[in-house]
């Protein structure tokens, strides 16, 4: 009778192999081989960015003067002292009032109208929405120096056709205070609402459709369905665009540089970066407008902190 052999045993059937392989002499661990790839980005980040924040900091505890910049006078180092006149100054907390309160109103502003026409976008037909992409789209690559440039002729005061559509005669949108702002704050709306609108629109999109059925069933209006059903489930994406609008509207320069000529009448519409900008350029304090700048940085990297808390917050929600 013929026997027939048996296999011989495998490592797997070892005692206490547990069916796992041994590692190999010599193999490292991956730790460091994503840093490796992230290297090249990294350098780039440091030399456009870690550098700079180095000067700016570096300047803004410095007397940084033309005398200093011409050679003419040594630089010396004040300390907190640039800080100490900034924060002593009225007029640094009157225009610092002043950028808060129209960030706020710009974010709010783009927001409503960003959401509205997102929402919109979902109830026209194909050709109609087509046709406000587009030009939502055209007015968000249009340049800022463009846009307001376009804009003053709109509103300008002998030949812009808003005010013959008004009736106005030559009424002037930027000789006061309030109307310049309202003028900078509907072309700020109008070159930010296509990014809020595209985003919530795809984030709409993505929503279940028998959730939405589901409450016009039930009798809910758009604004309960909006309120109740879609910023609830849009509330990351929402979350997004409103700290991308707190940054890009705080620190806003161009539209009112331009619209208001550097500032307006006796710097009536001032902000921040050109509250800077005067200072450091027109004023030649160099040091004083490095200061503002810190300031800035430090604000808008608080509201970035409370972004990335509030996104993790989110994720462990989910």
């Amino acid at each position: 009778m013929t026997q027939t052999p048996t296999a011989p045993a495998t490592p797997t059937a070892r005692k206490g192999g547990g069916g796992a392989r041994p590692p190999r002499a010599g193999s490292r661990r991956p730790g460091w081989t994503p840093w490796l790839y992230l290297a090249p980005a990294l350098v780039v980040l440091a030399g456009l960015l870690v550098y700079p924040v180095y000067q700016l900091g570096l300047i803004s505890v410095l007397e940084y003067t033309q005398a200093q910049v011409s050679g003419g006078e040594p630089t010396t180092f004040q300390g907190l002292g640039n800080y100490r006149t900034l924060f002593t100054d009225p007029r640094f907390w009157q225009v610092l009032s002043a950028t808060v309160v129209f960030a706020v109103l710009c974010v709010l502003s783009t927001l409503f109208v960003g959401c509205a026409l997102a929402v919109l976008l979902t109830r026209v037909r194909a050709l109609p929405r087509l046709a406000l992409l587009v030009a939502s789209l055209g007015a968000w690559a249009t340049p800022a120096i463009t846009g307001s440039t376009v804009w003053m002729f709109l509103f300008d005061a002998d030949f812009g056709p808003v005010n013959r559509l008004l009736g106005l005669g030559d009424f002037s949108w930027t000789y006061g205070r309030y109307s310049a702002f309202a003028l900078v704050l509907l072309e700020v709306v109008w070159c930010s609402f296509p990014f809020v609108m595209v985003t919530v629109y795809a984030g709409i999109r993505a929503v279940p459709t028998e959730v939405l059925e589901a409450a016009s069933l039930d009798g809910a209006s758009q604004w309960r369905i909006w309120r109740s059903v879609l910023a609830p489930m849009l509330r990351p994406i929402l979350l997004v665009v409103t700290i991308q609008s707190v940054i890009w509207d705080f620190k806003i320069f161009t539209q009112i540089y331009v619209m208001t000529d550097g500032g307006g009448i006796a710097g009536q519409n001032l902000v921040l970066n050109v509250y800077a900008y005067q200072q450091a350029f027109a004023s030649s304090e160099y040091s004083l407008g490095a200061a503002i700048g810190v300031v800035m940085l430090l604000v808008l990297l608080a509201v970035t902190l409370v972004y990335l808390r509030l996104m993790r917050r989110q994720g462990e929600e989910l």
